[in-house]
């Protein structure tokens, strides 16, 4: 997806991401998680900063994405670092929904 409105880059279909589940999109030549919980989309980093391990292969329990490396935890709402080996929040981006697309803004 390519399409870009006021800012913001078309990552995903709302139908192709159901509540509860979270993927990586490519952004800006950056890897972002994009996550569904109960129905609102929210975006993070997709890099923990423990080990550089892919967050979007961890686990979704609501609002907390675990790291599956060393389970690191972080709120995807706000990239705060919650628990585990890791120190340092993650970068959010803001997220919008248009119909049956989601948007991020770089």
């Amino acid at each position: 997806m390519t399409e870009t409105i006021d800012g913001f880059v078309a990552v995903a279909q709302v139908s192709d991401l159901p509540p509860g589940k979270m993927t990586w999109v490519p952004v800006d030549r950056e890897r972002v998680l994009v996550a569904n919980v109960g129905g609102t989309f929210y975006a993070i980093r997709d890099i923990c900063g423990h080990r550089h391990e892919s967050l979007s292969k961890g686990t979704l329990f609501g609002y907390v994405v675990e790291c599956p490396l060393h389970f690191a935890c972080f709120d995807v709402r706000s990239g705060k670092f919650i628990s585990g080996p890791a120190s340092a929040d993650i970068q959010t981006y803001e997220v919008r929904t248009d119909g049956d697309v989601v948007y991020v803004k770089p």
